[in-house]
């Protein structure tokens, strides 16, 4: 922000258009179930790595 804009009351000063701030939170929203899943994923293969490995584990 410049320094009038920063002077203005917070009432006074240019609002970002509703629109835009909507993609901005489908964004994050997308990125982080994104995430989720990836994560999701990742922990189960992991699971599925640890019991198969110990099914074949010499004993």
């Amino acid at each position: 922000m410049d320094d009038q804009t920063a002077d203005r009351p917070a009432s006074q000063r240019p609002q970002s258009k509703p629109k835009d701030r909507e993609s901005w939170i489908e964004r994050g929203v997308a990125i982080r179930a994104g995430f989720y899943i990836f994560g999701t994923h990742l922990f189960a293969g992991f699971v599925w790595l640890l019991f198969y490995l110990g099914e074949h584990a010499h004993k």
